[in-house]
């Protein structure tokens, strides 16, 4: 399989967000979270994760600017995450350990929590960090999802993602 245009990941990262896996709008233009309902970069920027509010298109600053990377647990683009396969996810979650295991970012953000659970295969799981996985350096953080379809108020998220910030940003 292709890596997607979606995905930036280089040694060392800041941050690795890790999405379920792209829309068919990120598919399409590249850009991270590129949903027109998707609140990602206004809870990043709420939140303290960037110093201003940046858009889809600016994705790939983010790399550039704060190490801050992207992947998602499945790369097939789909318009809902529950049209992924129970296959997919499982062979994700495997190669999702890989991709930590060799880019070793510093902390790794699961925008969902579903998405922590295939990868971790577990079903009780709280927002925040995650204990720590001996068989990775990497600190791992759950998050709620960004898409419009999310019915948490945005000033929980903001919340939620301030944690996460206020680990990163020291």
């Amino acid at each position: 399989m292709t890596t997607p245009k979606t995905e930036l990941l280089k040694p060392g990262l800041r941050l690795l967000f890790i999405g379920f896996n792209p829309s068919p709008t990120s598919a399409q233009t590249g850009w991270n979270y590129a949903g027109p309902n998707n609140r990602f970069y206004r809870i990043l920027h709420e939140s303290g994760l960037t110093d201003r509010l940046y858009a889809p298109s600016e994705s790939r600053q983010l790399f550039d600017k704060y190490d801050y990377g992207f992947t998602n647990l499945v790369l097939r683009p789909t318009p809902r995450a529950s049209d992924v396969t129970a296959q997919e996810y499982r062979e994700g979650a495997t190669r999702l350990r890989t991709t930590l295991e060799t880019y070793q970012p510093t902390f790794a953000c699961f925008v969902g929590k579903g998405v922590y659970q295939q990868y971790a295969r577990k079903q009780k799981v709280s927002w925040g960090f995650q204990p720590a996985d001996p068989s990775i350096h990497t600190r791992l953080f759950v998050a709620p999802g960004t898409s419009g379809l999310v019915r948490m108020k945005l000033a929980e998220q903001v919340a939620i993602y301030r944690q996460l910030a206020e680990a990163v940003c020291r």
